[in-house]
């Protein structure tokens, strides 16, 4: 049986439809605040239910606790702190524009098989913004459902980040934030951050991150992630409760930024990741072993700083993608954009190396037409090619979550693809799955890097929400040429979240609704009627990626 669990925002009138076997477990308090919730699917198997191997060896658990820290920033609130502020305070009352809607900063904030721990992240900015905010911004927040024999907790915490832990020290914003980053303003207010951090008005030794975009599970420890910055190593606690034990720098072998978005593989237990960053080399590619070792850095070379914020693996494979959306500080300054920049003249470029190589000399690169890829389902082998399901996205503009957003999304265009590399050939092609939108696509995990047959995916309406959960049958033929996507082709089944209800990723297989409740669904049949509905006991805010921690790995990480 394939189940879905999804967090959802209106309140059924009980606490667990009937027959469901789940009950709440959390308060009844803030009633009159659930109809403003948002909603992540997580689709889960039940094969992964089944119990994986506990390590006891005495040394592996050594091992485990090695390459933690716990971030101690000291910063200083003397006098520099002072000055710099009364600067940061005239520069936004002379240079920015309060009328500019923050979009996403409003309305929505602050069966035995499934024990285990379904967990989302997402920002939640426990401050007010100095000034812009983006979709990207925000303190990682990580909403937590225990479910154990039957019944379920809910429980939210933020993860205890260098910067967090700063900022409540002065009792504010202090850190720059994606959403400054635009025209003379935004290179201002970079300065201004070059300034805190070389005064020590800010502590910079920990990083800057926020742990807000994703989680994944390796080697004993749920990993908090954020593209600009090194893991944070959540536990959580018998009772459902989540602690943030530390930052995770691979007894200090991680010396760059780590991507949201690794790769376990299922058959080997090892984890494959990368960092970009502006300054060469752009992209460096790192593996870590089954016990928690990472290996040495792989640089990687693409012409110009970009931003890549996933990839994929095959079996002797990875798969990178230079693609073009450019750091570009004078056009954001010139332009009057955002600080990351989408050149429409340019090709897709998408590198393949062996994933095990010790340099870069293998690489073999391949063009496809202009497109940016947020996140890719599943990469595989099938004889001389290695195939790539993903979500293509036409027309980027990172500005669309900044400003009026619905009249920036009229040509938006994200669609599931099916693309090709030939290492025989050198030649590329590419298939179109699906009309628009869809996206954060995701596969059953135990098929990572090998050939699976589903793809699960969440609808997106005008306005880039999520409204649904949809999946594909890759064994089918496309129905293309409708105006959105129906049942039928390779569109097996749709879960249509409902008026007013909005979530975020579709994973194999659980589901976060963006209402005040949590949606088990049958992802097998993907009726309508939910197999459990869980009410919350507050809004969920708008989040990002979502992970199933099983029972097993919840007894093998208490060991932490």
């Amino acid at each position: 049986m394939t189940l879905a669990i999804s967090w959802g925002l209106r309140v059924p009138q009980q606490n667990v439809k009937r027959g469901s076997g789940i009950t709440n477990k959390t308060s009844n308090r803030n009633k009159t605040k659930r109809d403003k919730m948002p909603t992540t699917l997580y689709v889960f198997h039940r094969t992964r239910c089944q119990a994986l191997p506990a390590i006891e060896d005495e040394e592996k658990q050594q091992i485990k606790s090695i390459g933690i820290v716990v971030p101690n920033p000291k910063p200083n609130k003397g006098f520099a702190s002072k000055v710099l502020d009364l600067i940061e305070n005239l520069i936004v009352k002379l240079m920015y524009d309060p009328s500019q809607p923050h979009h996403y900063l409003a309305g929505n904030f602050a069966p035995e098989c499934l024990n285990g721990e379904f967990v989302r992240v997402g920002p939640n900015p426990k401050f007010a913004p100095v000034a812009g905010y983006h979709w990207f911004d925000g303190d990682g927040m990580v909403h937590g459902m225990r479910i154990k024999d039957g019944k379920a907790t809910y429980v939210s915490r933020y993860v205890r980040t260098s910067r967090l832990k700063q900022e409540e020290y002065f009792g504010g914003a202090k850190f720059m934030r994606i959403g400054d980053l635009k025209g003379l303003f935004g290179l201002l207010m970079v300065n201004m951050q070059i300034l805190r951090a070389k005064l020590k008005v800010l502590d910079m030794s920990y990083g800057n991150g926020t742990g807000n975009t994703a989680l994944i599970y390796h080697h004993g420890k749920l990993l908090a992630l954020s593209e600009a910055d090194k893991p944070y190593v959540l536990k959580v606690l018998e009772d459902g409760d989540l602690q943030t034990v530390g930052l995770l720098d691979y007894d200090k072998r991680l010396t760059h930024s780590f991507t949201a978005h690794p790769k376990v593989d299922p058959f080997t237990g090892e984890m494959f990741t990368f960092g970009y960053s502006h300054t060469p080399p752009y992209i460096t590619y790192r593996v870590i072993s089954k016990d928690g070792f990472m290996h040495d850095p792989i640089p990687i070379t693409v012409a110009d700083p970009i931003m890549m914020h996933d990839f994929a693996i095959t079996e002797n494979y990875a798969i990178f993608m230079d693609l073009p959306l450019y750091f570009r500080p004078k056009e954001m300054v010139k332009e009057k954009k955002l600080i990351f920049t989408f050149d429409p003249t340019k090709k897709a470029r998408f590198g393949v190396l062996p994933r095990y190589a010790k340099d870069e000399l293998l690489i073999r690169w391949f063009e496809l037409p202009n497109c940016f890829i947020f996140h890719n389902a599943n990469a595989w082998e099938e004889e001389d090619e290695i195939v790539l399901i993903t979500c293509r996205l036409e027309n980027l503009d990172l500005d669309m979550v900044n400003g009026p957003v619905k009249e920036k999304l009229e040509n938006f265009k994200n669609e599931l693809y099916e693309m090709r590399f030939n290492l025989k050939t050198g030649l590329a092609s590419q298939k179109k799955l699906s009309e628009s939108a869809v996206d954060f696509p995701r596969v059953n995990e135990s098929y990572t890097g090998r050939k699976q047959r589903y793809v699960y995916g969440t609808l997106l309406d005008s306005i880039a929400k999520v409204t649904g959960v949809v999946k594909f049958d890759l064994h089918a033929a496309p129905e293309l040429g409708k105006p959105k996507i129906e049942v039928g082709g390779n569109v097996q089944g749709l879960y249509d979240l409902g008026p007013g209800r909005f979530g975020s990723e579709a994973i194999f297989v659980l589901v976060f609704l963006e209402k005040s409740s949590i949606h088990v669904i049958d992802a097998k049949t993907m009726s309508s009627d939910p197999v459990a509905v869980v009410e919350l006991p507050h809004r969920v805010p708008y989040g990002f990626h979502a992970f199933f921690v099983t029972e097993e790995q919840l007894q093998e990480q208490a060991k932490l």
